[in-house]
């Protein structure tokens, strides 16, 4: 049998390794039955101790004597908005049930460029509806016949500079031959009227009578086409050819008076140009009336008030006030990241993360076309408190660092102690639908020709639809060139090594400005519209200068246009025309053709240059 070892000391042993030693040991593994972890996923926390003591870590015992508002009763002073003017053009009365933003940004439908017509497809539309007014008031008379005559489109013809802008592109040529001699220009029945004109030149009346006849039927295709498309009359265009921007000012009755009568509270919008017209684009000013030799009788303002139980603000990303409620991941507030200059997102993040839930929302509907101003709010706290709380003044009126608000309008503030606080509420449209642009221009600054370039990068065609301004310049140039005869032929290479080049070309649809001073000031510059010449093989000297085609750039032709030269910076402006639609409150339907202006995509090169040496390919 054998002796049964016993080792006297096993730490020793083992550690010297004088024996084999096998290792085992059991290890309890759980292994749940459920498919159900509800109440793990809880992970409820039976210690009261340790949820006080996360309480006291969040301030959540601190408290003060502050009790919330249970009931508001607010003051508020309403003027209505009564006169408008357009730039510097007359005053005229406010329509507050008529939208607003029509009101300033119609413009004129550009029916002519030059001698060359544009817009046939509108022309034709006035001239089929003044043949349906013909047809059905003199059925049994030729007069249809006779006016489709008189005005009709005519056909195109190459060889006459009037029609070079048709003839240079082939689509627009044949759209036109298919119309011509066939449609009315209806457009053209107008302007002959208008320039001092009988509707009956050149008809042969079938009686006396049919004269009036005709002229109250002239009366109606104006009304028809005038509720076609809202266009200004005279004296009523807000945009400024100057600035590329639109210019208003609109007025209500202040409540005091002077002298003459009472005054007014005057904004005025003198820079805009966004497409979205709201409060913030009216300024204070320090004008007493709209139209200074028109005094009214003083008018005071209403006084309104009004009883609301307060709300609090609520929106989403907003940070909850407990610490155990999970907040919306889609808005996160805290992802924002601010320049230190950008006083905007600083201000809505101090508002979203830290003072949230210490805002009060009391809903008041406003009038359309009021001024509003808060004289105070009466409120009932949940301790029975009554507090009169005003409104925070919006800083000095005085010049100095101090001078800024908020909650305010910007603009002239001379003679008040305060920034003046009214809110306008402008009849605008909720939404508006934008047709393809017209007209699209492009003002680049070259600082290597020390220039500004209007690139037409849009022109309408006379048909009425749009062309890129690459095709229409190459177009119009190939079909000028055909007039006068082929190109010359290239000159044989030189066997210098290098070339010597006058001048280089310049696409067609680059329109320079170039600098200039401004009348009475060395200092001073402001851009003066100019030209390039067009250059053409077997052309006659001088060569004729390149006009602009599109309308924004043929203002005041052939005189002078001066843009200011601090409307087109560095990063270049981006003009476009189009037509608009909206509709009213009542479901009416109003169109208008207007512009908008947005910020360019930088610098550019027309490539420009004279007196270039450049070396001979071989």
């Amino acid at each position: 049998m054998t002796d049964i070892h016993v080792v006297a000391n096993m730490t020793d042993a083992l550690l010297a390794r004088l024996h084999p030693a096998i290792t085992r040991w059991n290890r309890l593994e759980g292994r749940p039955r459920t498919h159900h972890f509800d109440r793990a996923l809880r992970a409820e926390v039976r210690d009261a101790m340790w949820m006080l003591s996360r309480q006291w870590q969040l301030g959540e015992f601190v408290g003060d004597d502050a009790g919330s508002p249970v009931l508001a009763r607010a003051c508020l002073d309403m003027r209505l908005v009564d006169r408008y003017q357009a730039a510097a053009g007359a005053v005229l009365p406010f329509d507050r049930d008529d939208l607003i933003e029509p009101r300033v940004e119609r413009k004129p439908v550009p029916m002519s460029v030059g001698d060359q017509y544009l817009s046939l497809d509108l022309r034709m539309s006035v001239g089929r509806r003044w043949l349906r007014l013909l047809e059905r008031d003199f059925p049994a008379n030729d007069y249809a016949d006779q006016y489709r005559t008189a005005y009709a489109v005519k056909v195109p013809d190459p060889t006459a500079q009037s029609d070079q802008l048709v003839c240079a592109h082939v689509d627009a040529w044949q759209e036109i031959g298919c119309a011509a001699e066939r449609a009315i220009d209806g457009v053209a029945l107008l302007d002959h009227v208008a320039s001092g004109g009988s509707v009956d030149d050149g008809i042969n009346l079938a009686a006396p009578a049919h004269a009036g006849a005709l002229d109250s039927l002239l009366g109606r295709l104006r009304e028809w086409f005038s509720g076609l498309i809202d266009q200004p009359v005279p004296g009523d265009d807000a945009w400024s050819a100057e600035r590329l921007e639109y210019a208003f000012g609109i007025s209500a009755p202040s409540g005091d008076g002077d002298a003459d009568g009472g005054t007014e509270m005057v904004l005025r919008a003198p820079e805009y140009h966004h497409g979205t017209l709201d409060w913030y684009a009216l300024e204070h000013t320090d004008a007493t009336r709209l139209d200074p030799g028109d005094a009214a009788p003083p008018l005071a303002p209403t006084r309104d008030v009004q009883t609301f139980i307060p709300t609090q603000v609520v929106f989403d990303g907003m940070p909850d006030t407990r610490w155990w409620t999970f907040e919306d991941r889609l808005t996160n507030f805290g992802d924002v990241t601010p320049d230190t200059t950008d006083i905007g997102k600083l201000l809505l993040m101090e508002f979203a993360l830290i003072f949230a839930n210490d805002w009060f929302v009391v809903p008041w509907t406003l009038p359309i076309g009021a001024l509003a101003e808060m004289q105070g709010i009466a409120v009932t706290t949940v301790f029975d408190e009554r507090l009169w709380i005003e409104p925070v003044p919006q800083g000095v009126a005085d010049a100095g660092w101090e001078s800024w608000s908020m909650f305010s309008l910007t603009g002239d503030s001379t003679g008040h102690a305060t920034f003046p606080a009214q809110l306008s509420v402008l009849p605008v449209a909720s939404r508006v639908l934008e047709g393809p642009p017209l007209e699209e221009i492009s003002l680049v600054r070259d600082e290597m020709s020390n220039m500004v370039w209007a690139i037409e990068q849009q022109i309408p065609l006379p048909t009425g639809w749009p062309r890129s301004g690459v095709e229409a310049g190459h177009e119009l140039h190939t079909f000028l060139q055909g007039l006068v005869g082929p190109p010359a032929a290239p000159p044989p290479a030189p066997a210098a090594p290098i070339r010597y080049t006058a001048m280089t070309s310049v696409p067609e649809q680059w329109i320079p400005f170039i600098p200039v001073h401004v009348p009475n000031s060395t200092r001073e510059t402001q851009l003066q519209r100019a030209a390039m010449p067009r250059f053409l093989d077997n052309a006659p000297p001088p060569p004729r200068p390149v006009e602009p085609r599109t309308p924004l750039l043929r203002h005041n032709l052939p005189d002078t246009y001066f843009i200011y030269e601090e409307e087109v910076p560095r990063a270049g402006v981006h003009v476009t025309q189009c037509f608009q639609r909206v509709r009213r409150a009542d479901g009416s339907v109003v169109v208008w053709y207007g512009a908008r202006k947005g910020t360019g995509r930088g610098e550019g090169s027309s490539g420009l240059g004279f007196d270039r040496l450049t070396a001979t390919d071989k």
